[in-house]
């Protein structure tokens, strides 16, 4: 693999564990304000979120480097 399909992998898991992480918690609020969407979240955590999907991603991408580097799965 080359420096460019690594970054790729990283990315494309990053996303997809990313919107998987994206509605854990979520509390929406039970009296909404006239104007206001009823299904807004009241404390999204994003920060966290990212910092959870970058832990998550690190992991997978590791083992997802190993499996193709080793021969298991092959792109040629």
């Amino acid at each position: 693999m080359n420096l460019v399909s690594v970054f790729i992998v990283y990315q494309m898991i990053w996303w997809v564990v990313f919107m998987a992480v994206l509605p854990l918690g979520v509390k929406i609020e039970e009296s909404t304000t006239p104007g206001f969407a009823t299904s807004a979240p009241v404390k999204p955590n994003i920060k966290k979120k990212i910092i959870l999907t970058t832990k998550i991603t690190t992991i997978l991408w590791i083992i997802s480097c190993a499996v193709i580097m080793s021969g298991l799965i092959s792109f040629d």
